[in-house]
Formats: structure tokens, sequence, C-alpha cells
């Protein structure tokens, strides 16, 4: 048995797993490890106020399955989380238990009830995409003829070429884009996975325009950088296209009671793919995808759309005669 006076504290556990375990040899990207932070942050406010300990004194069994599915049903009925943000603070925490498990054998019993709590499960929202007609009001709304309007312009039309991801976007640098007989988009995704994606003449173009206006040419200066010369955040690309979404309004009303986000342009991407017939496999590798099963939801999205169409149409009438259930445990049954 380990004496209890060599168990490593929690604070110096939580601190190992973030800079060691996540840092050096997961190497997980700094939104992973800012997703976690906020998780514990979150945590350990909540075990302060609830069992009275500061996070300096907490030990790895106050970390009990009582006070994390107390902290859950904090994070839903109190601070308004969705269930997928539930769930998301969970796996956070069974991480690290994971990794405290490995150092501290003394807490593995709190440790495995923790881990028994299992993840909600919740409705998954209808898959949001726009039209054809739609995608290019909003690409062709800001205006081209000043700086601001140009770049955005490139921005969104390769956003719908590559069904980039937002991160992926503001991470491009001029040297990630080739423009040639062939033009390619170097994207850097998730788990610092890298893919190539083709870019179509029109985008290529736009481009070459947008390129030409950068007062800093360089390989690695930012390829959309804002006003002030910085690379673009997220949050700035998504205002952004918010303001090309109220402008394209005006053509195409519809979008005007619609929330436009960078994901939905990933959607739009997919889904204009596969009713173009492009193989499923090939749409995984197109948007990063880790696993083609995680495309799928784009066949279930288009499956919707038909099933929709064919309730529009009259079936064709076949009489048929009703079972009928002959004993009472079949009955039963079928009325489940």
């Amino acid at each position: 048995m380990r004496d209890p006076a060599m168990r490593p504290s929690f604070p110096h556990l939580l601190q190992q797993f973030f800079v060691e375990y996540l840092g050096q040899q997961k190497a997980v990207s700094r939104h992973t490890v800012a997703a976690y932070r906020d998780t514990f942050q979150l945590l350990l406010r909540f075990a302060q106020k609830t069992i009275g300990k500061s996070p300096t004194d907490l030990h790895l069994e106050d970390l009990n399955a009582a006070l994390v599915l107390d902290f859950l049903d904090h994070l839903e009925k109190e601070r308004g989380n969705s269930v997928r943000s539930r769930n998301a603070r969970l796996a956070a925490i069974r991480a690290f238990l994971k990794y405290a498990a490995h150092k501290d054998f003394s807490a593995m019993a709190s440790i495995e009830q923790v881990l028994a709590v299992p993840a909600k499960r919740c409705d998954k929202p209808v898959l949001g995409f726009l039209t054809k007609a739609e995608i290019d009001a909003i690409v062709a709304a800001p205006d081209p003829a000043t700086w601001v309007g140009q770049r955005d312009r490139a921005m969104l039309a390769l956003m719908y070429n590559t069904g980039a991801r937002v991160s992926e976007v503001a991470g491009l640098t001029l040297n990630d884009i080739v423009l040639g007989p062939t033009s390619v988009a170097h994207l850097k995704g998730k788990g610092r996975k890298q893919r190539s994606v083709p870019l179509w003449q029109q985008t290529a173009s736009t481009l070459r325009k947008w390129i030409r206006r950068l007062d800093d040419p360089s390989s690695s200066s930012a390829l959309f950088p804002s006003t002030f010369g910085q690379p673009m955040t997220r949050s700035s690309i998504a205002r952004r296209l918010a303001v090309a979404v109220a402008c394209a309004s005006r053509a195409e009303p519809r979008l005007g009671n619609r929330v436009v986000s960078p994901h939905i342009i990933r959607h739009t991407t997919a889904m204009h793919l596969l009713q173009s017939g492009v193989d499923i496999s090939v749409i995984a590798l197109w948007l990063g995808h880790e696993s083609p099963a995680t495309t799928f939801i784009y066949l279930s999205a288009d499956m919707k759309m038909k099933e929709e169409a064919l309730l529009r149409l009259q079936p064709t009438v076949i009489s048929t005669k009703r079972f009928k259930a002959s004993d009472d445990l079949l009955a039963f049954l079928k009325g489940l």
C-alpha cells in the first residue's frame, strides 16, 4: 500500500493533467485545453460553494459521484446549459479522473463511481443548411469595392468551397493557399490533422484579387487579417458572416428569419456535395472527418428531406385486412 503521506495532492494532479498529460503527452489543441479549463473552473467554484472547501484543500475523494451529479444538475437548471454542454463537461471530468486513477490508487472506488455516471441522451437537432440561391446571395453580399468587402467575399467563398471549420479559416496564412492550374487550400484541422481541398476557379480568382490588396504579402501572414492587421478571430468571422446574411436577406427574404453560423456554411457544403452525387467517403475526406461515420448525419438529413417530399405526394390506395390479435397477450404486446 502507498503511504498516505506520499499521495499526490489534488492540486498537483490537476496541474500535471493540464501541463504534462494534455499539453505534452496528448498535445491537444489550445481549444481543448480552454474547454477543460473552463469545466474545472466551474466545478471547483461549485465545490467550494457546496462543500465549503477551497480548491487547494480538495482531495480526489471529494469529487465523488454525488458532487459531480449535483454539478451537472446545476449546469442545466441554474446556468441553463444544454444537454450537449452538460455531457461535454462530464467528458472533461472523466478524462481527468482516468488520468488520476493511475496516480492515486487509493481513490479508485470514488473514481469508478464518477466514471459510471452516464452521459445524458438528447435529441439531435435537425441539420440546418442553405439553398444554393441563399449561399450565393451571402457570398455576393459584401461590397467588392471596399477592402473589408473584398476580404469578406473571398473568405465566405473559401468557406463554402472548402467546408472549413471557422477555426481553420481563422488560422489560414498565405502559405496555405496554392493558386495555379490546380488551386488548393491546405487546412489544419482538429488534432493537428492536415488536409488539402481543391478550389473552384471562381474561388481561386476571388482569392487572387484579394491577395493583391494585402499590405503584407509574406507567406506567413494571415490570409484574412482584421483591419488592425491581426488574424481574424472565430467571433469576428461570425460577426462578418452575420453582416453578409443581413445584406443577403434583401435578395433572399427567408434568410431574415434564420441564424446562419459558420458551421451552417460547413453543413451546406456537405449537403450540396451529397446532392450532387459525391460519394460519402469523399465528403468525409473533404470535411476532415476522422471517421466516415460522422458524415452519415448528412445522409440522414437528405433522407429526411426525401421523406418530407414523399409526404406531399398522394399514395396509392391499397385495401388491406386489419390484423386482429387472437390472444390477450398478443393484444397487449400490439398495444405497446
